[in-house]
């Protein structure tokens, strides 16, 4: 069953022209000449109960702007919007009760509140008795571990344990979708981990709808079976998180500085992206090489310093994007 139906959807923004020069300046403002900028365009995809999907593209795609349609910040020029059998056009109201959001850069806790303080609050914004709120809380304390700090002023916090209790504040109400927007963004790699893991229990255990956008490929590989890539307002891509880690993300940049120079010029699977003496950054197709058989070349004894990354989201978009021109 589809908790998210949307077709065609359509939307456009007015944006000034700006013209060089004094004279330029002046005639902007007195006679402003403006051009029509396709957002988002014809735009169709559906969420099923309880899947967590990935809803990704480069700044500028028109993810943001899909969202905001979504839970009726933004309405549609046209096309078609369904959320919890709810037009967020005209029951965004009603909606609110239904959903939650959580956007990495924007705080909606108050910060010289606690987080209990905090929690509460969000209770009597939702109607929700007191006793009922009491026992929510304790169960979400219990589940983001969030004992030793519930008391603690939000301006205190470090960010990880901002996030969490963010992301509690979201769930007071048993929102059916959640909507999360770079939920690990700046954090360190220990903390994203302990994020992730806290949004699979969540779904597994309330069943929670998840609707991410991130531009972090960990976030999207270890939460999401399904991804959707948008790109200049056009969906280019759905399909499952198998077939894109098979197609796109099978490369791996290692980067490194070894003790004696090392040539890999010829090496199948290997492309060198860089190469100045004893430092070397190559991008490894792991459908060709594996990593292990690539250190074995760099000689584990010759490394004085590694790290293994990921291909940027940004460049995987813009392959799949070119393939599909």
């Amino acid at each position: 069953m589809s908790i998210i139906e949307v077709k065609k959807l359509k939307k456009e923004f007015k944006v000034k022209l700006k013209e060089k020069g004094f004279k330029g300046t002046i005639k902007s403002i007195i006679k402003p000449k403006y051009k029509k900028i396709k957002a988002v365009n014809d735009v169709s995809f559906s969420v099923e109960k309880g899947e967590m999907i990935a809803f990704i593209g480069p700044n500028g795609a028109g993810k943001s702007t899909t969202i905001k349609m979504l839970t009726g910040i933004l309405h549609n020029d046209s096309g078609s919007i369904k959320v919890m059998d709810l037009d967020p056009k005209k029951d965004r109201k009603q909606l609110a009760y239904e959903i939650g959001c959580v956007f990495g850069q924007k705080e909606q806790l108050w910060t010289h509140l606690t987080p209990y303080d905090n929690f509460k609050f969000f209770g009597a914004v939702y109607d929700i008795p007191e006793t009922v709120v009491e026992k929510k809380i304790n169960e979400l304390k219990e589940l983001f571990e969030l004992d030793s700090f519930i008391d603690t002023p939000v301006r205190n916090l470090s960010l990880g344990q901002r996030i969490r209790c963010e992301i509690v504040a979201s769930l007071i109400h048993e929102p059916k979708i959640l909507f999360l927007d770079e939920p690990t963004i700046g954090l360190d790699p220990v903390v994203k981990d302990n994020i992730r893991k806290l949004i699979k229990r969540m779904n597994k255990e309330y069943k929670t709808t998840i609707f991410l956008t991130s531009h972090d490929v960990s976030d999207i590989e270890k939460l999401c079976k399904r991804v959707i890539i948008i790109n200049k307002g056009k969906v280019v891509l759905d399909d499952s998180m198998e077939n894109l880690k098979y197609h796109y993300l099978n490369k791996k940049i290692l980067d490194c500085k070894c003790k004696e120079e090392v040539n890999l010029s010829g090496e199948e699977g290997i492309n060198i992206i860089k190469n100045k003496g004893v430092n070397l950054k190559i991008e490894v197709d792991t459908n060709k090489k594996s990593i292990s058989d690539a250190l074995k070349l760099l000689n584990p004894d010759n490394i004085i310093d590694i790290n293994i990354s990921n291909v940027p989201l940004e460049e995987i978009i813009s392959n799949i994007y070119n393939d599909g021109e």
